[in-house]
């Protein structure tokens, strides 16, 4: 006779400091782009801590997936602010960010300094299509969640021609999306509720510390007055520090018209870091002339294979643009390079936490109302989509790297599988693939 297993006990609530560790460690170990990231906080904060439910999770989600900005810092925001009030979320969303900046001001530095040197040339060869690899993998475990009936996999497949054949922009596929969602659930109401009539399924991981039903903390229901006093500070914030480089340098020099730069570039992040290059490209390659074409596509390479949000690449603009306009003297090059990366990291991320400590209470008191919850759910499985055509554009600037007249690279297709093998099949970390697939670039690269 066999009787039904007992139920996993409630995990304990962790204190500020265990979270502190968390957001610290993550901020080391979050390669693979946004789709990477929020994959791995699902294994580690849903599946093993159990901090939070699948639910509240993939609701949380949902709301950073339609704010400009990279979603997975955000999400990380989100999270720490309801679990730890407002330092939790302020730690959560700077730990997210603190260790890839200091990791490419060290990058940077070195590219400044050493330019192409082929050992990076090798490791940059493996850690390519690892990072492809990474994303795919990133996309079926999202789409697994998300993807719970053929209404949302309808979504997932539109959103996906719409981007890769028609080039649509991410805020109208988005907006579509929703309003498809919106529209869906009136006829088809379970087809929507937390992604799906089979949403039960992922609930396997047992009681979390933030559950289905756990109320809403104090400190995060919704109020006009906390509203207001949220705003005016992080308004005045951005006010402070921009008062303060017109005071110290005036409006028209470098680091001044990057800080305004990149506050209005930090408001156009809709759909990742690839959104917003054409316009970043546009301004510091083109108009400002911080940086030429090469560096800023030897930028983006580092962007992609650092820890940290895609958009970081705008760090290493920052720098580039700090260290070849000398701004403190030619012997003080690095450090014009740090400050410039650091004023650029400050604008493009403050906006961050000002949608999400604003934002946050209102979509808390929505967790369990379908009005809100559906367009919401079929945004998610757009992004799916989206995440797949990420995955596809990866792929062929890996495989063919001069274009389809290029030859095909075979030694990258050979990494990329065994990176893929690793994952799928052996759940292999993502810290190790990187550094397994770098090394293998490095060795193919003294070979040839």
């Amino acid at each position: 006779m066999h009787s039904d297993p007992l139920p996993a006990p409630a995990p304990f609530a962790p204190g500020f400091w265990q979270s502190f560790a968390y957001w610290l460690r993550l901020g080391f170990i979050s390669f693979g782009g946004p789709a990477g990231q929020i994959a791995l906080m699902h294994e580690d904060l849903v599946v093993k801590r159990r901090w939070i439910s699948e639910q509240r999770f993939l609701h949380a989600l949902n709301y950073c997936m339609v704010l400009p900005g990279p979603e997975a810092q955000q999400l990380a925001t989100y999270i720490g602010w309801l679990m730890h009030r407002t330092w939790g979320g302020i730690a959560a969303g700077v730990l997210f960010v603190l260790p890839s900046l200091f990791i490419l001001i060290g990058l940077s530095g070195v590219y400044m300094v050493y330019g192409q040197v082929p050992a990076v040339a090798g490791v940059l060869l493996g850690i390519k299509p690892a990072v492809t690899a990474i994303v795919l993998a990133a996309a079926w475990r999202i789409g697994q969640r998300a993807l719970k009936n053929n209404w949302l996999r309808a979504i997932a497949v539109l959103a996906f021609i719409s981007i890769f054949a028609l080039n649509l922009p991410f805020p109208v596929i988005v907006l579509g999306a929703g309003l498809a969602a919106y529209l869906g659930n009136r006829f088809a109401p379970r087809q929507f509720s937390s992604g799906g009539t089979h949403a039960a399924s992922g609930q396997a991981h047992g009681p979390a510390v933030i559950d289905d039903d756990t109320p809403t903390p104090a400190h995060a229901r919704f109020s006009w007055a906390r509203l207001a006093r949220v705003l005016a500070l992080g308004l005045g914030l951005w006010l402070a520090v921009m008062a303060g480089l017109v005071l110290r340098y005036g409006w028209d020099t470098t680091l001044t018209q990057m800080a305004w730069f990149f506050t209005k570039a930090a408001l156009l992040t809709f759909g990742g870091a690839y959104a917003v290059l054409p316009y970043v490209y546009q301004g510091a390659v083109e108009h400002f002339g911080w940086l030429s074409p090469a560096q800023m596509i030897d930028g983006l390479a580092l962007g992609e294979t650092t820890p940290g949000p895609l958009i970081m690449v705008v760090s290493f603009v920052g720098f580039v643009g700090g260290w070849t306009q000398a701004l403190f003297g030619s012997e003080s090059r690095l450090l014009a390079g740090a400050v410039a990366a650091s004023v650029v990291t400050f604008f493009t991320f403050l906006p961050s936490f000002i949608f999400i400590f604003l934002g946050g209470p209102f979509i808390e008191s929505t967790h369990g109302n379908l009005k809100f919850t559906a367009p919401l759910t079929g945004i998610t499985a757009a992004v799916v989509g989206v995440i797949v055509n990420l995955a596809l554009f990866f792929a062929y600037h890996v495989l063919w790297p001069q274009g389809w007249g290029g030859g095909f690279a075979w030694s990258s297709l050979a990494i990329g599988l065994a990176a893929a093998v690793a994952l799928f099949r052996f759940k292999v970390g993502v810290i190790r693939i990187v550094l397994a697939c770098g090394l293998a670039g490095f060795v193919l690269q003294g070979m040839q």
